[in-house]
């Protein structure tokens, strides 16, 4: 894995070994392979010979970074730390940078109301493609692919990345393999989200187009039979969200596709809460069925559960008001930066 990415520095097999490293922990390389590229190309720059970290350097590195967003910055100093302490563990001093403080880089996700959805899924159910539409839209599948995020919490990416083969009805769920923690999960289909993407499977396969129905064909697509992309998604959100009368305000300020995620994890906290289940055994199941690695990664939507629904927390014995404690510091954005 490591080998497509070349580093010609002096750090070059430690990135190398890094990155194998990670790659056997099941992390993806994408992220960490292009920033040490970036990396890479400072150190050659600078003339770096010593396998030492400096400050100075990191200062250097920064400099070239003027364009990046708070959000990327962030992630790509979360990248540096890991490597300097990798170094220092193997025996190589180097100095740790701190992770930057503020709240630039905390994003607030948006969470819909139940009216929201509700009027989400009508208008997505109301679009209709014009005589002009060409064989790449992506019309067909966009009620199915609304619904499918919010009944299951997957990633746009997760929901994209779903073949045949991953959908099973008998057993009522859908397996997502490409995930971002690179741990496949098995997410619950209910009786109503199961008959909706029959439907969509029935009027997708009617298609003049061969391959539609193979095991590893996609399972959401575009008219043409080519994998849905998240542009599509994003293009046609936009419009969903304009005729539902909800302000988009754009400029990574959302409402977000991502944000229906967040919305279906805190309608799924509310409703769990309201059946009777205490918050504190609620938390593993949410977390299990996100797919996040650690409850740390799920404690957020308690905290805007509380912010959204205090009526719910209320229901709550005092045995669980520790989750809320105000020295806990919860990262709306922990999901983004891990």
């Amino acid at each position: 894995m490591a080998k497509q990415f070349k580093y010609e520095s002096v750090f070059a097999p430690y990135f190398e070994s890094f990155l194998k490293m990670k790659d056997a922990m099941g992390y993806g390389l994408h992220k960490f392979g292009y920033i040490f590229l970036e990396l890479d190309r400072v150190f050659l720059k600078t003339g770096a010979t010593v396998t030492y970290i400096s400050s100075e350097q990191i200062a250097a590195w920064r400099a070239t970074r003027v364009n990046d967003k708070a959000r990327t910055l962030y992630d790509k100093y979360s990248v540096l730390s890991q490597f300097c302490k990798y170094m220092c563990h193997l025996g190589h001093e180097c100095y740790i940078p701190r992770l930057p403080k503020g709240n630039a880089w905390n994003f607030i996700p948006y969470i819909f109301t139940h009216q929201q959805m509700e009027r989400i899924f009508r208008e997505c159910d109301r679009l209709a493609m014009s005589y002009s539409s060409n064989m790449n839209t992506a019309l067909i599948a966009i009620p199915i692919l609304i619904r499918f995020l919010y009944s299951t919490g997957a990633r746009i990416s997760e929901a994209l990345s779903i073949k045949n083969r991953d959908v099973d009805y008998r057993n009522h769920w859908v397996i997502i393999r490409k995930t971002k923690n690179q741990m496949q999960r098995m997410v619950p289909i209910n009786p109503s989200l199961k008959e909706v993407m029959k439907q969509y499977e029935r009027y997708r396969d009617r298609m003049p187009v061969e391959g539609l129905t193979d095991k590893e064909s996609f399972f959401f697509v575009k008219a043409n039979g080519k994998p849905f992309t998240k542009s599509a998604t994003y293009r046609w959100f936009k419009i969903i969200l304009k005729q539902c009368g909800i302000p988009h305000i754009g400029k990574q300020q959302g409402p977000r596709v991502h944000d229906i995620r967040h919305t279906c994890a805190v309608h799924s906290l509310e409703k769990m809460v309201k059946n009777g289940v205490d918050i504190y055994c609620a938390l593993p199941i949410l977390s299990t069925f996100l797919g996040h690695k650690t409850i740390a990664g799920t404690e957020k939507y308690v905290r805007m559960t509380q912010e959204i629904y205090p009526d719910i927390i209320e229901m709550e014995s005092s045995l669980t008001s520790f989750v809320f404690s105000n020295k806990i510091k919860i990262d709306i954005d922990y999901e983004n930066s891990h």
